[in-house]
């Protein structure tokens, strides 16, 4: 059967309400990246299926599509130790780059990272914005990546880099985008990591996306990690866990139905204000980075980068609690590891 026919039956199933099957979602994905499906077509099923509401096992099955369709980078020989911390973005909060931080925390102590991510679009600065400006490279072979790894225990996967198939889709999503339509594709990006690392932490923008994607990870078969989500006194949320909001996580893997709302107190850290997060363009970011190192920022950002570093030292195994994770945080960020660690990036790439 071709992909447009396919495609065209799944769009009808879900303009009728009807979730997909799993075969259905995967020819679905697959008629989406391919090149002689007409655009309209695309943008007729990507509205049926956001009006109708992706289901977690919908989700999952697109993530393992996209998966297979990425470039592989050949890290296969860390990916069973390493992790990736990052968020859908989309929350619209314009905060600092706390998970991409809490990223570099990690790799100072020794745990591989396979931060994969992208330049921002709903934010002055993204993930890509902010390495990039550390001197990380954007493109990178096979070689680099693995000797990244072998030095840093840290690599990035760009993610446009990686996965030549979305851009059959990319004019679609611009024009559904620019009327104000989300897609799956909003919320796909974490979950198609090419390194395919064990272990994630996964923030999204909306909580009623915490279990789903926690069912999407399980499925993709990721040994462990959570979703979460931060909910703001005023009811807004915002794509991570931090001390200013009340915080829903969600397991996968090992982890699979731990489903918990907490708060910083939980680990003994105040609560903060949203203000405490700002972030702005990426000058302002690198400029907020070295008050950090100085220990001249916020101590709400602070204890917001080391609870995110610390669920996911537990997560990975690196430390057994979540508290043991906030001391190894708290002794890298604090005791100039990470610092020495930003040089040694720039320097390595250099």
């Amino acid at each position: 059967m071709s992909d447009t026919i396919e495609l065209r039956n799944a769009a009808e199933r879900v303009e009728a309400g009807a979730d997909l099957t799993p075969a259905e979602a995967e020819a679905a994905a697959r008629a989406l990246a391919a090149h002689d499906v007409e655009a309209g077509l695309k943008e007729r099923f990507l509205i049926g299926f956001a009006n109708k509401g992706e289901t977690g096992a919908e989700v999952g099955c697109f993530a393992r599509t996209f998966r297979v369709l990425a470039r592989d980078p050949g890290v296969g020989e860390w990916a069973g130790r390493a992790i990736d911390v990052c968020g859908t973005g989309g929350d619209r909060q314009g905060t600092f780059n706390i998970s991409t931080t809490a990223a570099l925390v990690l790799a100072a102590a020794g745990v591989p990272v396979f931060k994969h991510g992208n330049r921002s679009i709903t934010s002055s600065c993204g993930s890509a914005d902010l390495l990039q400006a550390l001197g990380v490279p954007l493109e990178m072979d096979e070689d680099l990546a693995r000797r990244s790894l072998d030095k840093l225990n840290f690599v990035f996967f760009f993610a446009p880099a990686y996965h030549p198939a979305f851009k059959e889709i990319m004019p679609v999503r611009k024009a559904l985008a620019g009327r104000g339509q989300r897609t799956v594709f909003n919320i796909l990006g974490p979950l198609i990591n090419p390194g395919r690392p064990a272990f994630q932490l996964m923030g999204v923008f909306g909580d009623s996306w915490v279990s789903p994607l926690a069912e999407a990870l399980h499925s993709v078969g990721l040994e462990a990690g959570y979703v979460a989500h931060g909910r703001l006194p005023d009811g807004e949320g915002m794509d991570e866990i931090s001390c200013a909001t009340q915080n829903r996580t969600s397991g996968f893997g090992r982890f699979q139905g731990d489903d918990q709302v907490w708060g910083p107190d939980r680990y003994g850290l105040p609560e903060c204000q949203r203000s405490d997060l700002a972030g702005g363009s990426l000058k302002d970011n690198l400029r907020v980075l070295q008050a950090i190192f100085d220990g001249e920022a916020p101590a709400g950002l602070v204890n917001s980068i080391l609870l995110n570093a610390a669920l996911a030292f537990s997560i990975q195994g690196s430390a057994a609690s979540v508290e043991e994770g906030l001391e190894l945080a708290r002794e890298n960020l604090l005791g100039g590891a990470v610092r020495d660690f930003v040089k040694k990036v720039g320097s390595f790439y250099q």
